[in-house]
């Protein structure tokens, strides 16, 4: 007799795209070889991923997709995204993204992350660039990734968006999760990316069972490993639940990494003076949370040791989408590096 497997789907708003609650953030895979990144895109459609999401700026992650599921098109949701800031640079990045994935359409297109709002009549050209290419057949939905809070909200409100990419995780504030809410009232999809925080949070299985309390969000992996796809593939079938081990798990990480800290979406870089800032602004953490040997050793002291570099030009400070005080940061975890060496 076949045993029933219980599996946890969420239906992104009006999409209409269902899903189980894994998908695969393709944005690590620029990290790695092709083989190696074919063959881990291979494994999680084999074992029942279907949304896949890249973007223009991830480098080669859409031709890596384009090579491990062009023959299984048919049966894969497509995400990716653009940058750009005219019409002109919006068709250029999405025939390049179609090239890439080897398709003739995106099943879901996104604004990367915009200081502002595009809407119809505000000057860009940019919303009119996605209704355009939607008529022509060559995206099925419109969305937006966002890390300001305003913009994600104007957006959730505004009618235009059918889904929302933003930062959620059991770290997140009660203003994020009021942002979940509220998609779901205005039956926009929840796309939830840095479900483990950039890397501070360790245990999968506690994020995965609080996002898995939202039933309108899904969660998109950074997956460069094997070893870490295998852990979210375990969860198709046998879907952790919230129990008082979990919650011990999630209180615990609440507390100690509690008040400002880094969520290593890199759009404070480029540096001027090379400091590699999304992970030297929360050394101190990922010391705590990740192998000691990981990050203190030779190349690592150079890394930090940059810091005694910077030029006070605020790059960082001024492109922060959390309002944190970077250079602060950056000099706190320099001094709390150097008791470690």
């Amino acid at each position: 007799m076949e045993r029933k497997i219980k599996m946890d789907r969420v239906t992104l708003g009006k999409t209409g795209i269902t899903v189980n609650k894994n998908g695969f953030g393709a944005l690590p895979i620029q990290r790695i070889g092709k083989d190696q990144a074919v063959a881990l895109l291979r494994k999680a459609f084999q074992n029942g991923i279907r949304f896949f999401d890249t973007a223009r700026f991830y480098t080669d992650s859409e031709e890596k997709i384009g090579c491990a599921l062009a023959d299984v098109r048919d049966q894969v949701f497509l995400s990716s995204k653009t940058a750009a800031e005219t019409p002109e640079e919006f068709f250029s990045q999405l025939h390049t993204s179609l090239r890439g994935l080897k398709t003739d359409h995106l099943d879901l297109y996104q604004f990367h992350n915009p200081a502002f709002c595009p809407k119809p009549g505000d000057g860009s050209g940019l919303y009119e660039a996605m209704q355009s290419a939607k008529a022509q057949g060559l995206i099925r939905h419109i969305g937006i990734t966002n890390h300001r809070l305003p913009v994600a909200e104007e957006a959730v409100r505004s009618g235009l968006y059918e889904t929302l990419q933003f930062p959620f995780s059991y770290l997140a504030a009660q203003k994020d999760v009021e942002l979940v809410r509220l998609c779901r009232r205005e039956n926009v999809g929840f796309i939830a990316m840095k479900a483990l925080a950039g890397g501070l949070i360790t245990n999968s299985a506690a994020a995965y069972a609080y996002l898995a309390q939202f039933d309108n969000v899904l969660p998109i992996w950074g997956v460069q490993r094997e070893k870490e796809l295998d852990e979210f593939l375990s969860y198709i079938g046998h879907p952790p639940v919230m129990d008082e081990t979990l919650s011990a798990v999630i209180e615990k990480d609440r507390k100690e990494l509690a008040g400002d800290f880094c969520r290593g979406c890199g759009y404070c870089l480029p540096c001027p003076a090379g400091i590699e800032i999304p992970t030297a602004a929360r050394m101190s953490l990922m010391i705590r949370r990740a192998p000691v040997k990981n990050y203190v050793n030779a190349e690592w002291k150079e890394k930090m040791e940059r810091i005694e570099s910077c030029i006070h030009c605020n790059h960082c400070k001024e492109h922060c989408p959390y309002g944190l005080d970077t250079p602060r940061l950056l000099r706190e975890n320099l001094e709390e590096y150097r008791h470690f060496i």
